[in-house]
C-alpha cells in the first residue's frame, strides 16, 4: 500500500485489551482467553491492512496472548504439585489490565475535575457548544480508535465480498474522499460513519472513506464522537482547528 498513515490518537495493547473484555461484557477475572486472543489478532490485521502505524508493544502483547492461548490448551502434567497445577496462565494479564484500568479511571476522575474547575467562571453557551450537545443536551464522548476500527470491520461485513490487495484505486483516493467529506461537513453538522460506510459500493471505497477519516483525525479537521459506549459513531468538524474552505481540491 503507497499511503500510510501515522497517527498519534492510538492507544496501546492494555487499551485495547481492556476495549475487547467490555465490549463483550466478559469478567475481566475470567478472561475466555482464545476468544480475546482471536479478536485481538484481527484487530492487528485490520491495522496492518490500513498500513497504520503499529507500536512493537502490539506485537508483543499478541505473543505474550498467543503464548498465554497454547499454556492454556496443554493438558496439566500429572507431574506437577496440585499448587502448580493451578496456576493460572492469564493471572499477570490479568493483574496488569485490574492496574491499568484503575489508573485509567483515576486519570479520568483528575480529568473531570480539570474540566469542572475550569466551570467555575463558566462562560456564555456558544453556538458551537449547541452544536456538540445536541438540542436535547446529549452529552457526546470522544470515540477511539478501536471504536473506529471496529465500525470499519462491520462493515466491511456488510458489502460484498471480494478479493482486494491494493487501496489506492484511481476511483477512489484518499485526497478526494477528504474533499467528499469537508464538503459534506459544509452541508450537515455532523453525519454517522455507519451512514458514510452504506454508502460505499464496494471494499475499496470502505477502506479509502475509513483512511480519509484517519488522515481527517491526524490533521485535526475533524472530532469523532459517541453518544455512549460502543454506540453509533458521528464525525463533525473541528471547531477549533475551522480553515475556511472554499469548495475547491
Amino acid at each position: 500500500m503507497a499511503y500510510k498513515i501515522k497517527l498519534d490518537i492510538f492507544e496501546g495493547p492494555l487499551d485495547l485489551l481492556l476495549y475487547l473484555v467490555k465490549k463483550d461484557h466478559l469478567n475481566i477475572y475470567d478472561i475466555p482467553i482464545a476468544t480475546v486472543t482471536d479478536q485481538y489478532l484481527q484487530y492487528l490485521n485490520l491495522m496492518q491492512l490500513l498500513d497504520l502505524n503499529i507500536a512493537g508493544e502490539f506485537l508483543v502483547m499478541a505473543a505474550s496472548l498467543l503464548q498465554i492461548k497454547s499454556k492454556m490448551l496443554l493438558p496439566a502434567e500429572e507431574s506437577l504439585s496440585p499448587e502448580e497445577a493451578q496456576d493460572d496462565p492469564r493471572a499477570e494479564l490479568v493483574k496488569r489490565l485490574l492496574e491499568y484500568e484503575k489508573l485509567k479511571e483515576i486519570a479520568e476522575t483528575l480529568r473531570q475535575r480539570e474540566t469542572q474547575q475550569r466551570e467555575v467562571f463558566k462562560r456564555p453557551k456558544t453556538e458551537i457548544d449547541k452544536e456538540l450537545v445536541g438540542s436535547n443536551k446529549e452529552v457526546y464522548f470522544e470515540a477511539s480508535i478501536f471504536d473506529l476500527i471496529n465500525a470499519f470491520s462491520a462493515a466491511l461485513k456488510d458489502v460484498p465480498k471480494e478479493v482486494f490487495y491494493e487501496v489506492i484505486k484511481d476511483e477512489f483516493t484518499i485526497e478526494e474522499k477528504i474533499h467528499t467529506l469537508l464538503h459534506l461537513l459544509l452541508e450537515v453538522s455532523r453525519v454517522s460513519l455507519s451512514e458514510l460506510f452504506k454508502k460505499a459500493k464496494h471494499k475499496i471505497e470502505v477502506i479509502v472513506t475509513f483512511l480519509a477519516i484517519l488522515e481527517l483525525i491526524r490533521m485535526k479537521e475533524i472530532v469523532v464522537l459517541q453518544g455512549g459506549l460502543f454506540q453509533d459513531i458521528e464525525i463533525s468538524r473541528n471547531k477549533n482547528n475551522i480553515i475556511p474552505y472554499d469548495g475547491r481540491s
